[in-house]
C-alpha cells in the first residue's frame, strides 16, 4: 500500500504459533516485500465483498483530543457563576444559538442548528470519566479502554465490534491518522488508514498499465503458508473491499479548511461505498487551551468550534441516503477549569459535555443533571453522568450489543438520549 494502512489483530489470542513472531520482524518484513505496507494480523483476517456486507447501523466517534471545553460548546447561561468566573472569556448569552433557559451552543456551532431543529442533535452536559484524571494520555487511555481495574488490553470499540457478526477489518475502521486509537486496539480485527487514496497496493497505478506489480505480489504470497503471508492475503481482500467506497466521488470541497474536514470527507466515502463498515474513529486535535481560548472575535476556541460545526454539517450533508443509519458521537478526554487564568486559557478540569448527531438521537434537547458552578482557582464542573451511560444507550439500541460485554463491570443509568431502531 502506499500509506499508513493496517488491518489488526491480537497476535496471541487466537494462534499460539504467532507469539513467536514479533511485532518489529512482522514490520520490517512487510514493509521490505510490499513496499509501505504496515500489517499486523494473522491469516483467519478476511475482508471481502461477502464478509464486508451492508451494516445495519454506522457509529463514528469523533474524539476531540486535547481536553475540549465543554463550557464554551454548551454555554450553561443560566449558572451565574459561569460569567463571574470568565469575565474575558465567557460567551454573551444574546450570541448563543440551540438555546433554552439554561443552555446554549458557541455561535460558531450555528451549522448544526438544522440537525438540531430536526431533532437530529442532542447534548449531554456534566458528563465524564467516574474519577478526576488530568493527564491527557492516562484519561484518553481510561475513556477508551472504558474497563476500570482491567490489565486486558482492549478498547470499548474493539469489543462493541466483536459482538457483531462477520471477521472483516472493515467493520472497524479509523481514519486520519493510520495509527488505531486505544478504543479500536482489541482482538477483533480492524483498519487504519490516512486516506481513502492510501489504500492501494504500491505500484499499482496509472503506470502499471498490465497489472503486472499486483500480479507479482500474489504469485509471491498466495501459496505461502507463513504468517506474513497470511496478513499480505488479509491485506489483498481489504484493498478489495474497500474498493466501492474508493469509487466514490470525492466532496472534500463542501468541507471546513483542516484535518477534521479532510477525515469526515473520507469518511463519507467509506459509508457511501457501503462497504460494511460499523464503527469508524476520527479525531480533531488542539483543543488543550491554556492560553488564547479568546472571545467571539479571536482566539482558538472561535475556530475550532467552527470547524468542528462545519465539518459534522457538511458529513451529515455528504452521507446522502446513507445518513439515516449513521450516529456520531464526539467527546473528549476531560473538561476545563471552570475559572478563567491569566492568559485568556482554561487549565485542565473535569466534567465535560457530550455531543449526539444522526440516526436514533432524541435531539432537540439537553441532557444530564446540572450540579452547578463554583467559582474558586481550583473549581471543576463536576461529573454527575458517566460517560459510559451515554454510550451503553447508543451501543443498545443501534446494535442490540450487550453493556456488559462493551463495557465490563458497568452498570448504565438511564439517560434517555437515545431511541430503539
Amino acid at each position: 500500500m502506499t500509506g499508513p494502512v493496517t488491518t489488526m489483530t491480537s497476535t496471541t489470542s487466537c494462534c499460539p504459533e504467532y507469539a513467536a513472531l514479533s511485532r518489529r520482524g512482522l514490520l520490517q518484513g512487510a514493509a521490505a516485500l510490499a513496499g509501505t505496507t504496515t500489517v499486523l494480523g494473522s491469516a483467519v483476517v478476511t475482508a471481502s465483498p461477502a464478509t464486508a456486507a451492508s451494516a445495519g447501523s454506522v457509529l463514528v466517534v469523533l474524539s476531540l483530543r486535547g481536553a475540549a471545553d465543554g463550557l464554551s460548546l454548551v454555554v450553561p447561561h443560566g449558572d451565574p457563576v459561569y460569567y463571574q468566573a470568565r469575565p474575558r472569556l465567557a460567551v454573551a448569552a444574546d450570541r448563543l444559538v440551540n438555546k433554552d433557559g439554561m443552555f446554549g451552543m458557541h455561535p460558531q456551532l450555528a451549522p448544526l442548528e438544522p440537525l438540531w431543529r430536526s431533532g437530529r442533535l442532542a447534548a449531554v452536559h456534566a458528563t465524564g470519566l467516574p474519577v478526576p484524571n488530568r493527564s491527557h494520555f492516562a484519561a484518553m487511555e481510561e475513556l477508551e479502554d472504558a474497563d476500570a481495574g482491567s490489565a486486558e488490553r482492549q478498547g470499548w470499540l474493539n469489543r462493541l465490534v466483536g459482538t457483531t457478526a462477520g471477521d472483516s477489518p472493515l467493520q472497524g475502521f479509523t481514519m486520519g491518522g493510520g495509527v488505531l486509537p486505544t478504543s479500536m486496539y482489541g482482538d477483533a480485527p480492524v483498519m487504519a488508514a490516512a486516506s481513502l487514496s492510501q489504500t492501494r497496493l504500491p505500484g499499482d497505478d496509472q503506470w502499471d498499465t498490465i497489472g503486472g506489480r499486483v500480479r507479482s505480489l500474489h504469485t509471491l504470497w498466495d501459496a505461502d503458508a507463513s504468517v506474513l503471508a497470511g496478513s499480505m492475503r488479509s491485506t489483498f481482500r481489504a484493498v478489495e473491499a474497500l474498493a466501492p467506497a474508493s469509487a466514490t466521488t470525492d466532496n472534500r470541497g463542501r468541507y471546513p479548511a483542516g484535518d477534521l474536514g479532510a477525515a469526515l470527507s473520507q469518511v463519507a466515502r467509506v459509508v457511501r461505498g457501503d462497504v460494511g463498515v460499523e464503527v469508524i474513529t476520527v479525531d480533531q486535535g488542539d483543543w488543550d487551551m491554556h492560553t488564547d481560548v479568546g472571545n467571539l472575535e479571536w482566539g482558538r476556541m472561535r475556530t475550532n468550534a467552527g470547524r468542528l460545526a462545519g465539518s459534522i454539517a457538511a458529513f451529515f450533508d455528504d452521507l446522502g441516503d446513507q445518513a439515516s443509519k449513521v450516529t456520531l458521537v464526539a467527546l473528549s478526554e476531560f473538561g476545563r477549569r471552570v475559572q478563567e487564568n491569566a492568559n485568556w486559557g482554561l487549565d485542565h478540569g473535569y466534567g465535560n459535555v457530550m455531543l449526539l448527531a444522526g440516526a436514533g438521537v432524541k435531539g432537540g434537547r439537553y441532557y444530564g443533571t446540572w450540579p452547578g458552578l463554583t467559582n474558586d482557582l481550583d473549581s471543576d464542573l463536576l461529573v454527575t453522568t458517566d460517560y459510559r451511560s451515554v454510550l451503553s444507550e447508543v451501543v443498545t439500541t443501534r446494535f442490540r450489543a450487550s453493556t456488559a460485554t462493551v463495557f465490563p463491570g458497568f452498570a448504565p443509568e438511564q439517560v434517555g438520549v437515545m431511541t430503539s431502531l
